[in-house]
């Protein structure tokens, strides 16, 4: 050692103030401020939710951009990642909340057709493994919109193709996967999401999370209906049949507004985001060098001790013997809790600033100083 420790920045953005670029630039800048010749490696990670694109363009893949549907059928201009056959697609650059226009909700009509897009696009590049981070959707249509988009069709009693969005598919009379594309019969399809849901259900999509999406009450009951006679569907149908309701129960199912479901109708491989993104993002090697690994998002509370990139990057680098401390905006865990999962003390900004109002418009230079704390406790 050169008296100087090797600090690994491996933190997720701070939602609405930060990406995770700009928080390991904030962070490396404050540790640099603290000690001077330190030497800091930068690896932003997501968790496949929204964010996962960016972590992938800044550990080196190129960043390729397509016209898809936005979630009510308008044009957007989406991007996805490409590496040497290795494709990352974030359902919520097509599908996503932010995709809304005006920002209005539409929890019955919303679409996944253009995360479909995406992934042919994906196919089109000659992608051969695809990463599909789903998360921070505003559709609730169990992945039908998707899988129309790569050739299913969906028809109602007349024989005609049902409605977008999972109001939709409460018409639906009958499916036909036969003309889904066939490169995804050759293609490693890795479902990566930090939600283990089921389908329908209490704890099904449109339970718990149709109400984010706008989902009143009554809306919620007609989504559930609705998934559930889609799955009963799919269950008649030729090439799917009694595995669709296994699928409809699977933990992940249920993920971004039960897309989960559809790409298991793809043969996607669930697991859980913040793992498959470590691996595709090269965090082993990176780990590897460090003595020190600092992490953290936006709010540290019991969601990130549920697969969220914190808890992940901690567990792998607790079992590498690598310290981890995190950086963040909020504070909601004890220090017994933060210590369980592998990290031994948590810098969030409200320490520095408690008006959190002000953390959140001046999150970038508040963060800087707190990583001159870090850098005054654990690196010199």
């Amino acid at each position: 050692m050169d008296g100087t420790r090797r600090v690994l920045v491996a933190a997720d953005k701070f939602k609405g103030s930060l990406t995770a670029v700009e928080v390991a630039e904030r962070v490396t800048a404050g540790l640099r401020r603290g000690v001077p010749d330190v030497r800091v490696e930068a690896l932003p990670v997501a968790d496949g939710g929204d964010g996962t694109v960016a972590a992938a363009v800044a550990a080196g893949f190129e960043r390729r951009e397509v016209r898809v549907a936005g979630p009510l059928g308008d044009e957007v201009t989406a991007a996805y990642a490409l590496r040497e056959g290795t494709a990352v697609v974030e359902m919520a650059e097509a599908s996503g909340l932010h995709r809304l226009p005006g920002g209005v909700l539409a929890p019955l009509t919303a679409t996944t057709r253009g995360s479909g897009e995406l992934l042919r696009a994906a196919l089109d590049a000659g992608a051969r493994t695809i990463v599909f981070g789903v998360g921070g959707s505003a559709t609730t249509d169990g992945g039908a919109g998707m899988l129309a988009a790569l050739g299913a069709r969906f028809l109602d009693a007349e024989g005609r193709p049902v409605a977008p969005g999972g109001g939709g598919l409460a018409r639906l009379a009958s499916a036909d996967l036969s003309g889904l594309d066939p490169r995804l019969a050759d293609v490693e399809l890795v479902l990566a999401s930090d939600v283990d849901n089921p389908l329908t259900g209490p704890k099904g999509a449109p339970a718990v999370y149709g109400p984010q999406k706008g989902a009143s009450p009554d809306d919620v009951t007609a989504l559930d209906a609705a998934l559930g006679h889609f799955a009963k569907v799919l269950e008649g149908t030729e090439g799917v049949g009694a595995r669709a309701a296994g699928y409809a129960a699977s933990p992940g199912a249920g993920a971004a507004g039960g897309i989960g479901f559809g790409a298991m109708l793809l043969g996607a491989r669930f697991r859980p985001g913040i793992e498959v993104m470590l691996d595709v993002l090269g965090f082993a090697p990176a780990l590897e060098r460090a003595d020190l690994v600092i992490t953290g998002e936006g709010s540290l509370d019991e969601q990130t001790l549920h697969g969220k990139a914190p808890a992940g990057v901690a567990a792998a680098a607790r079992a590498a013997g690598k310290e981890v401390v995190a950086v963040c905006g909020r504070l909601a865990l004890p220090a017994e809790a933060l210590g369980r999962a592998g990290i031994r003390r948590a810098y969030p900004l409200t320490d520095v600033e408690p008006d959190v109002a002000k953390c959140i418009a001046d999150a970038g230079p508040i963060l800087e100083r707190v990583a001159e704390a870090v850098a005054r406790d654990f690196v010199a």
